[in-house]
């Protein structure tokens, strides 16, 4: 019984794996491109993306 306990612990970690991947490669697919105008204490900031 704790071979089968030790297959679905190994099944659901890649799973949760998979769907963190996921999520992180969508958000970095939604960060608009061009460029970032940023204005704080240490002064203007141009960045391209």
């Amino acid at each position: 019984m704790s071979r089968n306990n030790g297959l679905y612990l190994i099944i659901g970690a890649l799973a949760v794996a998979v769907i963190g991947l996921g999520m992180y490669v969508y958000q970095e697919e939604q960060k608009p491109d061009g460029v970032e105008l940023t204005i704080g204490q240490n002064g203007v900031s141009i960045e391209e993306n």
